[in-house]
């Protein structure tokens, strides 16, 4: 029997049972459906990851200030260490091979006020080679300017939930916000940034839509200290030629800092390119998994159509010997079976993917999950589909094509 047989002769067993046929596909379908879903939330939070690390630089290392009690700090002063101080970021710059710039910041939480409104968020001194260090960009005005910082300038660039809390839809750029006491003209204001999560340590829940930046020449000048024990800045990011020798070059920064802080470990180094590969790694784990985790419904798809085709084999006894009678050879109708089983899957398979892609794009529209289709997904979800439907179809098409011609013409 050829295959152009096979295939008419199975679908139009199928077509005869429509309602049956559709019930039997539904395991495929929902099955390929949650494969692709399943891979496209984990995939979306994988990009999402990747960007956060990327605007932190992956040619970048971030030494910060540790999180340190009063009572701590005071050991850590009484052991000399001075804390971050601007002059730490110069000697690095100067002694560690391939770093190509560096910029400073100092923070302080505060309340900026503009008329009768006002919001908490953080001021952050900051020199003026951090733009380009840790990709910041604004959507009106500018940033903290080299003009700003040498002449100490009293101006500010607000960060995007800042700018909404007071402006609204009112431009910014050129008004004043009132912090500390001291009125800050505002120069830009940033656009939206990615919130930091635990997975980026010291960095933990900092929410860069609520900074406003100042010069930091600005910020040592005006804005006072809690207390004497505070370092001069917070953190220092310290930008290389090449991501080659990251791991090298933060442990001779690492040495550096030891000897300057007399080895009182009040700081911590972050590598962002490092957190990025082991963040890459995780996710690629939490993929297989969701896949895996998704693929079972493929596989209850499957019994699905094992136990309808051995259903058919019963039903169709009578036919499967007149076919043997008539010539038919055992492998004609083991095709025919087999051809039944991918037929269903394949439709399956296909409506299955075309449902995942809609439900991913519906949940992306519709939620703030982050989703992203990856052909790879779709085809492994479509395969996979496939590769069920002829293993679960082979049992039934096998029992079929065993069936003794004689008895089975008498089979009532």
């Amino acid at each position: 029997m050829q295959f152009k047989e096979n295939v008419n002769i199975a679908y139009l067993s199928l077509i005869d049972q429509k309602f049956r046929s559709f019930l039997t596909m539904l395991g495929i379908i929902f099955g390929t459906a949650s494969v692709i879903i399943m891979v496209s939330i984990g995939e979306g939070a994988k990009r999402q990851a990747i960007a956060k690390y990327q605007d932190l630089g992956i040619r970048n290392i971030i030494v910060r200030e540790k999180e340190l009690s009063e009572e701590e700090l005071e050991k850590v002063r009484m052991k000399f260490s001075p804390g971050l101080s601007i002059h730490d970021a110069e000697v690095i710059g100067d002694i560690v091979p391939g770093v190509e710039d560096f910029a400073c910041q100092a923070e302080k939480d505060t309340e900026a006020r503009y008329s009768d409104k006002s919001v908490k968020g953080s001021i952050i001194g900051v020199t003026p080679s951090i733009e380009g260090i840790l990709n910041y960009s604004v959507s009106k005005g500018s940033f903290i300017k080299d003009d700003h910082y040498d002449r100490m300038l009293k101006v500010c660039t607000l960060g995007a939930s800042i700018a909404k809390s007071l402006f609204g839809y009112e431009n910014p750029v050129g008004h004043h916000v009132k912090m500390e006491d001291q009125w800050f003209e505002v120069v830009g204001v940033m656009n939206t940034k990615a919130l930091f999560t635990e997975t980026v340590g010291e960095l933990a829940a900092r929410d860069l839509n609520n900074d406003i930046y100042i010069p930091l020449s600005t910020f040592n000048k005006r804005i006072p200290k809690e207390n004497n024990l505070e370092s001069e800045i917070n953190q220092f990011t310290v930008k290389l030629g090449s991501s080659e020798r990251l791991i090298e070059s933060a442990a001779v920064i690492r040495s550096i800092l030891n000897r300057h802080h007399y080895n009182n470990n009040d700081f911590s180094i972050i590598v962002p390119y490092e957190l990025l590969k082991q963040e890459e790694k995780e996710r690629r784990r939490y993929n297989f998994l969701l896949a895996s985790i998704a693929a079972i419904s493929l596989i209850v798809g499957g019994i699905g159509i094992m136990n309808i085709m051995l259903a058919s084999v019963v039903e169709r006894t009578r036919e499967i010997g007149i076919r043997r009678a008539l010539g038919g050879r055992k492998n004609d109708i083991l095709n025919q079976f087999v051809t039944e089983a991918v037929i269903m899957s394949l439709s399956g398979g296909l409506i299955g993917v075309i449902f995942g892609i809609l439900l991913s794009l519906t949940l992306s529209l519709a939620t703030e999950v982050s989703t992203s289709i990856k052909l790879y997904s779709l085809l492994i979800a479509f395969s996979f589909s496939i590769l069920v439907g002829i293993t679960f179809g082979y049992l039934p098409a096998k029992k079929a094509a065993n069936l003794k011609p004689i008895e089975s013409i008498r089979y009532e």
